[in-house]
């Protein structure tokens, strides 16, 4: 062997015998070793160790919007951490790009959000929202109200109280302890979620939490009123929505904030992936000019909630940066035309390939699902020998299996051209092709 494979053998065993992977199977882990290496990326391109080049058809996980190995963000983090990398941000304590970044996120969104409390992530940004949801009530008066209602087929992030409101089963049963006061309403029924908000009390629920588009959940688009009557009635009850933004914001549908597709302003709006385009750990909450008020107004005491991260300079200069190379380059506009192309040519699949049963999208996120010849359910699902087949052929996207679905995601890059979108869509109809004949015939 060359010394180049010696090291990759070298490394694929030390994967095996010390890291423990997020969201992998470790006996796949164990038996296979890493299914790819990756040190380098360019682009929409990633390639492993061995050569071997593909297209990042996920944005990795949904979060590297503005494509890998933009120079850019490197030097911003460099400048920034040779003058300073951090700081705490606690008991008043502040830096400069966290203030100008939290001034320049409030620019972007919508009226009335123009607040942030900085994160290093989803899952953190989420648990935020829930924990100043309960504070606020408290302050208020209305201690009672605790409780969090979140949606079937809902994604949130995997720290407790994020896991306790994620609606894909197979997360919450990943442990049976989970935080108390989280319930679940079909993700689309508004007369459902009425109904829930009667039968627990009105008086009782703090908040609503809603992804715009449920990502991880299989790309779940909204129908068109949907959260407009979400909103009523949170404005009828006295709910607080919270909005989860974290895979949709930033450009991601095709506008700066997916809940702008809807016409809807959240009184909360939580944020990560996206902002830093994955280069560095960060998140937030932006949250409504009155909640603020109402802080500041009521509060006698510290605000005991920070994360040792929130804040971070060197962070926060690469999330301005980020932001800023998103609008130099109108990202979010070609993610809206990306996506109509991507979308259109996926409907030209599903007239070609009969194992493809639906199409759906929203901007640069997009799924197919899968029925067999009779229009039943495969088993074992199909869209995990889909994924294989186009990561032979050059592609990563996602298998999404969870609460029955047999369903292939993709959500490439936001700097995709016409012609690279056009070979997503060559190489997901091979592989499809080629799963159909070797497969199911």
């Amino acid at each position: 062997m060359t010394k180049k494979q010696v090291d990759i053998q070298r490394l694929e065993e030390l994967d095996k015998k010390h890291f423990l992977h997020p969201t992998t199977s470790i006996k796949e882990q164990q038996e296979a070793g890493p299914a790819f290496i990756f040190q380098t990326g360019k682009g929409i391109y990633l390639e492993d160790m061995k050569g071997t080049t593909l297209i990042d058809g996920m944005s990795s996980l949904w979060n590297v919007n503005v494509g890998h190995g933009r120079e850019e963000l490197a030097d911003a983090a460099k400048e920034q951490m040779a003058k300073l990398a951090f700081t705490s941000c606690f008991s008043t304590f502040s830096n400069e790009p966290a203030i100008l970044l939290a001034k320049k996120i409030t620019d972007l969104a919508p009226a009335p959000l123009t607040a942030v409390f900085f994160t290093s992530g989803g899952s953190e940004a989420n648990d935020t929202a829930y924990k100043l949801a309960r504070h606020y009530w408290l302050l208020k008066g209305q201690p009672e109200r605790k409780k969090i209602i979140s949606r079937t087929k809902s994604y949130h992030g995997v720290s407790m109280g994020a896991t306790s409101a994620t609606g894909l089963q197979g997360f919450r049963e990943f442990t049976k302890s989970l935080a108390p006061d989280f319930h679940f309403v079909d993700h689309f029924d508004t007369g459902a979620l009425r109904r829930l908000i009667e039968a627990e009390g009105p008086e009782t629920i703090a908040a609503i939490i809603a992804e715009p588009v449920q990502g991880a959940g299989g790309v779940h688009v909204a129908p068109k009123d949907y959260f407009k009557e979400v909103k009523d009635i949170c404005t009828q009850y006295g709910i607080l929505l919270i909005t989860d933004e974290v895979i949709t914001g930033f450009g991601r549908t095709g506008k700066w904030f997916g809940m702008e597709h809807y016409g809807v302003i959240p009184d909360m709006m939580c944020f990560a992936k996206g902002i830093t385009s994955g280069y560095v750990q960060l998140g937030g909450v932006m949250i409504s000019e009155q909640i603020h008020n109402d802080l500041k107004e009521l509060s006698s005491g510290t605000l005991l909630h920070g994360y040792t991260y929130s804040g971070h300079a060197m962070a926060c200069a690469v999330g301005l940066k980020n932001i800023e190379l998103i609008e130099k380059e109108n990202l979010v506009e070609n993610a809206r035309a990306r996506g109509e192309q991507l979308l259109k040519s996926l409907e030209w699949i599903k007239s070609e390939r009969k194992i493809v049963s639906a199409v759906r999208g929203l901007g640069l996120m997009a799924a197919l699902d899968f029925v067999d010849q009779n229009q039943q359910p495969f088993q074992p699902p199909v869209s995990p020998f889909i994924f294989k087949e186009a990561a032979k052929l050059g592609l990563i996207c996602r298998a999404v299996t969870l609460n029955a679905q047999d369903t292939i995601v993709l959500a490439p890059p936001l700097i995709i051209s016409k012609e690279e979108t056009e070979k997503i869509i060559h190489i997901l109809k091979e592989a499809i092709k080629t799963v159909e004949l070797n497969y199911y015939n």
